[in-house]
């Protein structure tokens, strides 16, 4: 699932494509939003929040997408064959004269009041790439330890303790900092949470200004997707576990996670 930094960049491009201009065109391919004509409107901003697009018009509306799984967008010059977006996996179509911006794979698309989002996203812990968030460090902390009980890695997953961390920044911001991903969240300190959350903030935002230089690619992971590769520490290969437990495989019900044996040690070691 794409994360805080993808949705990031992904809003950036759209803004870039289409703030200012009145739509030429706009399709909303979601039973709930098919009959929203949006077509004349003007978008003020484009923003993410988490893993939440927010694209707010001048009419006082916001459509609200989330990616999910596989969901994307791309930016087209209108008028060429790639802007069509005859395909039925693109889900959302919003043109200006100039540029097309195609959804795919969506796997959420709604049509709101700008003014009801809190309602929509009022759920959600501080969102990791905000610019308030070292405001709110001390409320994400708090929130990262409302369970005691939960390992670490399951309450960074979590969208309500911090928006826009998914399994990628989760083992990386965990790595960052030698933590055993199942340690409970109450074992941790205060200031041993504020660095962590401090940490992820910083490597999902280095991921969102390499991705500005060079597309949406992202920075190379140390653990993430590294199974058996050596760790870039000490060596040691990377093991795979999952949000149940460092020895249990990722599943439909669970979030695998990445992490090194050594620089990680669980309290067995």
């Amino acid at each position: 699932m794409p994360e805080g930094d993808v949705l990031r960049l992904t809003a950036e491009r759209l803004d870039a494509a289409l703030r200012g201009v009145p739509l030429v065109r706009a399709e909303l391919r979601w039973p709930s939003a098919a009959g929203v004509d949006l077509v004349g409107a003007t978008l003020r901003e484009s923003v993410a929040y988490g893993k939440h697009l927010l694209l707010r018009f001048d009419d006082g509306r916001t459509v609200h997408a989330h990616q999910r799984m596989e969901g994307y967008w791309r930016v087209h010059r209108t008028g060429t064959p790639a802007a069509s977006g005859r395909s039925a996996a693109v889900r959302a179509v919003l043109a200006t004269e100039r540029w097309t911006c195609l959804g795919w794979h969506l796997g959420m698309l709604d049509v709101l009041r700008t003014r009801d989002e809190p309602r929509l996203l009022g759920h959600l812990g501080p969102d990791v790439l905000a610019d308030d968030f070292p405001e709110r460090l001390d409320e994400a902390a708090a929130r990262l330890a409302a369970d005691p009980r939960r390992p670490l890695c399951a309450a960074l997953l979590d969208q309500r303790t911090v928006a826009g961390l998914g399994t990628i920044w989760t083992a990386e911001s965990l790595f960052a900092q030698r933590l055993w991903p199942w340690l409970p969240a109450g074992d941790l300190p205060e200031d041993g949470r504020r660095a962590l959350l401090l940490a992820a903030r910083r490597l999902i935002g280095r991921s969102v200004l390499v991705g500005r230089r060079s597309g949406l690619g992202s920075v190379e992971p140390a653990v993430h997707g590294r199974h058996h590769k050596p760790c870039r520490r000490c060596g040691t290969p990377i093991a795979l576990g999952s949000t149940a437990g460092p020895g249990v495989r990722p599943d439909a019900g669970e979030r695998a996670i990445y992490w090194c044996p050594v620089c990680q040690a669980g309290p067995a070691a």
